[in-house]
């Protein structure tokens, strides 16, 4: 009889005991707002911000109520104005040109290529006839382009880059922490990412009056001065009274949930690592599958895992997912004609107006995205790649197409 898998692929690990504790603690004082401290108290969101930063390696940080909110705050403190186009990947989520379109900016989509990166080629033409001076830079599942490179292309088109980190944190290119390139960078702490609150955002950057900015606009009204991971108050002078207030703080409760997961990030970055890397030397020199390649400059989280199956039809890619799924191996399809559940793509987003993109339409018809909590364990792992490796055998060689009844195509 074939193995089937029987984890849990939306199972996360529980907060760690001193996060239980310390939210315990807020909740029994009920100082849930962040600017509601009592004489001498130091605020978790504070603290949080001020220890997120260190771990980063950046001046300032602003802790925010989502990662959404991270990048929509991002672009109105860089000043990107309604009308203004904004250029970002053609291959990641909703949330990205989601918050280009809440400041009014205008989403422009570039190419990716077959890795899964940003094609850089593809940035100063698209910045040219756009007008874009704004890169929304996501490092969709993960994966990071070549960032001294995109950062020379940027700084020679006069664009600023602004990183989605919502899959990197504790990812680094040649030992700099994704997010310490750019102007900004954004990160979500929505449960299925690296530090789990259930939802929230934190924001990080060397630049004063950038950051000046974000905290007004997060809503700190004039309590800036409580921030300790911020500007001196005199940078505040010149922007308070021209920001407005559009209110996405975090609260003290998702801080003290956050603050000791930042201890362990490392240890479990490298836990993904075991993760991914078992994964895929179980799924090496299958025949019809194209694994992704990991440059040796880029040091990820392997949080999820995704494969190309080049030239497949959709109906032999749908039979894969049947029958993977059936097998307790739960998998995306960025190809999939409609939206399901998280997964969508550039051309689903009308409001957009996307122009087409045919090298990334190639790529995204072929590509299978599948998460990796860290409730797996490496033999789990193993064992995911041998049911995947005997379908994407059976399928490519000619099993029956035919989608086992009652089986959903993507979680």
């Amino acid at each position: 009889m074939p193995e089937v898998f029987t984890g849990s692929f939306t199972q996360q690990e529980p907060i760690p005991e001193e996060g239980i504790a310390a939210a315990l603690a807020v909740l029994r004082h009920g100082r849930l707002h962040r600017y509601n401290t009592a004489p001498g108290e130091i605020a978790e969101a504070a603290l949080l911000e001020e220890e997120f930063a260190a771990l980063t390696g950046a001046k300032y940080c602003l802790a925010v109520a989502s990662g959404g909110s991270a990048m929509t705050t991002a672009l109105r403190a860089a000043g990107v104005k309604p009308g203004d186009a904004v250029l970002s990947n053609g291959f990641t989520l909703a949330p990205v040109p989601g918050a280009i379109a809440a400041v009014g900016g205008r989403p422009v989509f570039v190419e990716v290529t077959e890795d899964l990166t940003i094609d850089l080629d593809d940035i100063a033409p698209k910045a040219r006839a756009s007008g874009a001076k704004v890169l929304l830079l996501s490092h969709m599942r993960g994966h990071l382009c070549d960032m001294d490179r995109l950062m020379a292309i940027a700084r020679a088109e006069g664009l600023t880059v602004i990183e989605d980190c919502a899959h990197t944190m504790g990812a680094t290119w040649r030992g700099v922490p994704s997010g310490r390139h750019g102007l900004m960078g954004c990160y979500s702490t929505q449960t299925y990412k690296h530090a789990n609150s259930g939802e929230g955002g934190l924001l990080i950057s060397d630049d004063a009056r950038a950051m000046a900015r974000a905290i007004l606009l997060s809503g700190s009204y004039m309590l800036y001065a409580r921030h300790r991971a911020a500007p001196p108050p005199e940078v505040f002078e010149g922007v308070r009274l021209d920001t407005p207030n559009i209110s996405s703080r975090m609260d003290n409760l998702r801080a003290a949930i956050l603050r000791p997961q930042l201890k362990t990030l490392a240890e479990r970055v490298a836990r993904w690592e075991v993760l991914y890397r078992t994964l895929e030397t179980g799924l090496e020199h299958t025949p019809g599958l194209r694994l992704i390649r990991r440059p040796a400059e880029e040091h990820f989280v392997g949080s999820s895992f995704q494969f190309l199956l080049p030239n497949w039809t959709p109906e032999q890619i749908r039979a894969l997912i049947a029958r993977s799924a059936a097998r307790g191996v739960e998998m995306k399809w960025f190809g999939a004609p409609e939206p399901v559940a998280f997964t969508s793509r550039y051309e689903h987003w009308r409001y957009a107006d996307p122009a087409p993109l045919p090298r990334t339409d190639r790529v995204l018809a072929g590509l299978i995205d599948m998460r990796l909590p860290l409730t797996f364990s490496p033999a789990d792992a193993a064992q995911i790649a041998r049911i995947l490796r005997e379908e994407v055998l059976a399928v490519g060689q000619g099993a029956p197409l035919d989608l086992p009844a009652e089986v959903p195509l993507a979680d």
